[in-house]
């Protein structure tokens, strides 16, 4: 095998991290002050902490709802922009609006409605916590939080395009400034005012509204930058063959993140069986794991902005030479990455005010995180990889039906018939992946999703 295949020269990891760097500084400032943010609710107790953490799992489904719906329209924007298509980036940006505007009324309507009882399939008495008390502090969070998600899926359109038209630095800068404000705030709501976890929520609203305010401003008046701003809301006609492209490629996209993020809330929910405690347990290992994840996102994304563009352009040979090298890149980093998460696992605990038995166990979790750390840098690249292509249905069946077909059967009957705790329910659960790990490796080296869609 010729070792220099993967690699790129000074110049091609100058451009990819140009591009990743203003993405993993915004995910990163984010992560920890949603790190943060947990270790401040944790404070508050492990009802707290178990309460906010379903009621996250639940806003989690929405989120990725969003992100999905979206990314349909995203992978046609990147090839716009490619071509310098701007009517072409006008028309994907409204459907963005639209859809985005759909996904708010109707998931906000579903929590509304049922998050009393979603809360509650969460909710195992394991004698050490108060499942009640939970179920109350979850609901409360949840009703206030639900009101931050409309500035945010303003935020995910506007952002979305510019990181797409190559514009990754305005949207890190909001989101640096939204996050500082979400801290500052959380902590003034949590501590100084004695909210609890309803001044968390309320930090939320305020850090979204700021966030969303200093995005859209941005892009209405670099109109330079974001030429497909101007006209955008003089109607929002949208070319017929373009919607029913865009629908085609992108339903896939939402099917799968919404099917995958289910996936993942039933997964949970199978490690709920398990107590209170492994719920603080897993939500705090989740939360320390995201904000090491944070360079492997990022590079997902600057695959699919950069390989979408290069397919775009009509570069087929040079969009599969430039993502063989930056997943090679993101997977060795995510190694050394992995290993420093290991190390410092037992010491994040510490700083929460819950059990010694939950600090014990999710120390054990966020190891188990790390280990995964370069297999699941693989896999999301492979992810966006295939997406920049448009290969959306395969991504559907690669993803969210490997969880359902797969990881939700093994959880449920791991969690139901068997007695084991939740250190080896979980590490059985991720480490299937591997199998995943090896039929993204055979996709990739077929080549078949490298294809010019505009």
């Amino acid at each position: 095998m010729n070792i220099r295949k993967f690699i790129g020269n000074r110049s091609f990891y100058k451009t990819v991290l140009a591009l990743a760097v203003p993405m993993i500084i915004q995910n990163g400032i984010t992560n920890f002050v949603n790190l943060l943010d947990n270790i401040m609710v944790g404070r508050l107790g492990t009802e707290q902490l178990s309460g906010v953490g379903i009621a996250n799992q639940l806003i989690f489904v929405y989120t990725l709802c969003l992100f999905g719906g979206l990314a349909g329209a995203g992978i046609f924007t990147a090839q716009y922009f490619g071509k310098s298509d701007v009517e072409g980036m006008r028309h994907t940006f409204r459907f963005k609006l639209i859809l985005a505007a759909a996904i708010v009324i109707i998931g906000t309507t579903v929590l509304l409605l049922w998050g009393e009882p979603l809360i509650s399939l969460f909710l195992t008495d394991d004698g050490k916590s108060d499942p009640a008390l939970t179920l109350q502090y979850g609901m409360q969070y949840l009703r206030y939080a639900l009101i931050a998600q409309v500035p945010m899926a303003l935020t995910f359109v506007y952002a979305s395009t510019l990181r797409e038209t190559g514009r990754t630095v305005p949207p890190m800068l909001a989101g640096v400034i939204a996050v500082f404000t979400n801290g500052l705030f959380n902590y003034l709501f949590i501590f100084g005012v004695g909210l609890g976890v309803v001044g968390a929520a309320l930090g939320t609203i305020i850090a979204r509204v700021v966030e969303c305010v200093i995005v859209v401003m941005w892009a209405h008046l670099h109109k330079q930058h974001a030429p497909y701003i101007r006209g955008a809301y003089r109607s929002l006609r949208i070319p017929a063959p373009l919607v029913a492209q865009i629908s085609v490629k992108g339903f896939p996209l939402l099917a799968n993140e919404l099917l995958w993020s289910l996936g993942v809330t039933v997964l949970n929910q199978c490690y709920s069986t398990r107590g209170l405690t492994a719920v603080a347990a897993v939500n705090i290992a989740t939360t320390v794991s995201n904000l090491f994840n944070i360079f492997f996102l990022s590079m997902g994304s600057a695959v699919s902005i950069i390989v979408g563009n290069q397919l775009g352009a009509g570069q087929v040979e040079e969009a599969k030479d430039t993502d063989r090298k930056i997943i090679a890149f993101s997977c060795v980093v995510c190694v050394i990455i992995g290993a420093i998460m290991a190390a410092i696992a037992p010491l994040i605990t510490q700083i929460y005010k819950v059990s010694d038995e939950v600090k014990e166990i999710a120390a054990i979790l966020i190891m188990v995180h790390a280990a995964m750390m370069p297999f699941n840098s693989f896999l999301h690249n492979c992810y966006f990889t295939l997406r920049s292509g448009g290969q959306t249905f395969i991504t559907f069946l690669f993803d969210s039906a490997f969880v359902w077909g797969v990881n939700v059967p093994l959880a449920f009957i791991l969690s139901r018939l068997t007695s084991l705790s939740i250190v080896p329910l979980l590490i059985c659960c991720v480490a299937v992946d591997l199998v995943k790990c090896v039929i993204g490796l055979v996709m990739l080296k077929s080549g078949a999703w490298a294809k010019r869609l505009v």
